[in-house]
């Protein structure tokens, strides 16, 4: 089996490419690498200090780390990676407004306490079972977009009764799956 690709070596490769520095860009986006990135490293990703959107998406990684050192972080892509787990947020999260974590291998909604700014959780095609880890999501006050289908805590067919569901947990939200939540759709809450 080959070995993945590091952080060190798809940031250079990155640099090469775009003709600047990884550390003063505000994108660094770091998507499909061949062998794939299969672990995050501190160190590495630590430099990154301008970085406003960093994307490790459609790799091989499992284990999210810490990156105190990102301060001005708004957008965080991990999303077709192998993570079990939501971890290391504690640092990011007073900037963090975006988490794009969908088809992963997530159970449990743990770990997003920190992030206050988050308006956008997108966490769909993961294996969260349990429509009460929603719960945890309340005491997000920006909150405002979700996505959870395809995940298995969408017990019923019907998107609606999904979404519904979801709203009756955090009826501040204003978009769930991609649906605008208007009004109307509100007074299904009460059916």
């Amino acid at each position: 089996m080959s070995k993945g690709t590091s952080c060190q070596k798809a940031i250079k490769q990155w640099e090469e490419t775009h003709g600047e520095s990884a550390a003063e860009a505000k994108v660094v986006k770091i998507n499909f690498i061949v062998p794939p990135i299969d672990k995050m490293d501190p160190q590495v990703l630590n430099s990154l200090v301008a970085c406003e959107k960093l994307s490790l998406s459609s790799n091989a990684i499992d284990k999210m780390v810490n990156l105190p050192n990102l301060r001005n972080l708004k957008v965080l892509s991990l999303s077709r990676n192998q993570i079990k787990k939501i971890t290391g947020l504690e640092e990011v999260g007073q900037t963090l407004e975006e988490l794009w974590l969908s088809y992963n291998n997530i159970e449990k909604l743990d770990g997003l306490q920190p992030c206050q700014k988050l308006t956008t959780l997108y966490i769909g095609n993961n294996k969260i079972k349990n429509i009460d880890e929603v719960d945890k999501l309340k005491d997000l006050p920006e909150l405002g977009a979700v996505v959870f289908g395809g995940n298995p805590m969408y017990q019923s067919g019907n998107m609606d009764d999904n979404r519904v569901a979801v709203l009756k947990k955090i009826p501040s939200l204003k978009n769930i799956d991609g649906l605008l939540i208007t009004d109307k759709f509100k007074e299904k809450i009460n059916e």
